[in-house]
């Protein structure tokens, strides 16, 4: 059992704070957000690992702990709360979901992490708002030195999501073909999951809050390529009044082209970023080299994207014979296939 309102820290800029509140209100499930950023919520537990945005949910034995990551904690979310489900009951598209919500949060974020700190305009923006929305009313000189800080921080880590020179074209040209990809596919259907969003459309929805409507450089990108999914944004920030249907949902049995087409994507670019990532960990190697999208990608090692690999596989080996062989025939030609050879 979850105590409501559920408390949480988080910040406006962080995307996985937007997914997470955004998600609460469509589930109409009550909550109190603090905003004290990185720092944490004074008198609450701190997380292992800094990141927002930290849920304080009880444990086995009923005391608070900070808690993280958005994906598991929407599952949690799930086995406590029944009502407005975000997860498709039918295995294939519950599964279709889980890569999307996985790819969002994993390869849409370096879009979101590379606009912002690799172009001057768009750092220099975040350097002036950001530290304010955790100490509004402190005095000029302490911001300026908090945006410097800020500003060298992020710049010096855009390896960490392996935003550079060489990889900057791959990554621009995949949230390009995104957005004209997901506004085909709003023209048929408001959500990625249908006639009601699914955990993934929650994903996507926290990385474009900062895509299309803070950073200068991918808003205008947006607002040029699609203005369907700049108003889509918008919607999805209070989703509290829709009255979701279980017919609603995407028909597994008839996966529309326009979803296929967004695999396909997923597979161009992420599948291969996974892959390489994964292999150079089992080598115990600090960086690897590959090729995505025709053009070569070199970046840091990221650990936690080797356990995503994993666990979009263990998804896939509890999926039934039936349900997998209809995955299987749907990934058919999208690139993804590749992640669950052996």
């Amino acid at each position: 059992m979850i105590p409501t309102p559920i408390a949480l820290n988080g910040a406006p800029g962080s995307p996985y704070t937007r997914k997470m509140v955004a998600l609460l209100r469509y589930r109409r499930i009550p909550y109190k957000l603090t905003q004290y950023g990185m720092g944490g919520a004074p008198g609450m537990p701190k997380p292992k690992v800094q990141l927002l945005p930290t849920f304080f949910l009880p444990n086995a034995q009923g005391e608070l702990e900070a808690v993280v990551d958005s994906t598991p904690i929407i599952r949690r979310l799930e086995r406590a709360f029944e009502d407005r489900s975000v997860l498709p009951p039918h295995p294939v598209t519950g599964f279709i979901d889980y890569l999307l919500e996985d790819y969002a949060d994993e390869w849409l974020t370096k879009a979101m992490f590379h606009y912002r700190w690799h172009y001057a305009a768009d750092a220099d923006k975040a350097g002036e708002i950001l530290p304010r929305w955790s100490r509004i009313a402190a005095s000029d000189e302490e911001m300026a030195q908090m945006k410097k800080f800020i500003m060298d921080r992020q710049i010096s880590r855009l390896y960490v999501v392996g935003s550079n020179d060489l990889t900057a074209p791959v990554i621009e040209a995949s949230y390009e073909r995104f957005l004209d990809l997901f506004d085909a596919h709003l023209k048929q259907y408001p959500f990625l999951m249908g006639n009601r969003p699914g955990a993934s459309d929650f994903a996507a929805f926290g990385q474009l809050t900062a895509l299309t409507h803070f950073d200068p450089t991918p808003m205008a990108v947006t607002l040029k390529r699609s203005p369907r999914v700049y108003a889509w944004v918008e919607i999805g920030e209070d989703l509290s009044g829709l009255e979701p249907k279980e017919s609603d949902w995407l028909d597994a049995a008839s996966i529309p082209a326009t979803m296929i087409a967004l695999l396909k994507e997923v597979g161009r670019v992420y599948a291969p970023a996974l892959l390489a990532n994964a292999a150079a960990i089992a080598k115990g190697a600090e960086t690897f080299e590959t090729e995505i999208d025709g053009k070569p990608w070199k970046q840091q090692t990221f650990p936690y994207q080797a356990k995503c690999l994993q666990w979009i596989r263990n998804e896939y080996a509890d999926l039934g014979h039936k349900d997998r062989a209809s995955v299987d025939k749907i990934l058919s030609g999208t690139g993804l296939s590749v992640l669950f050879q052996k």
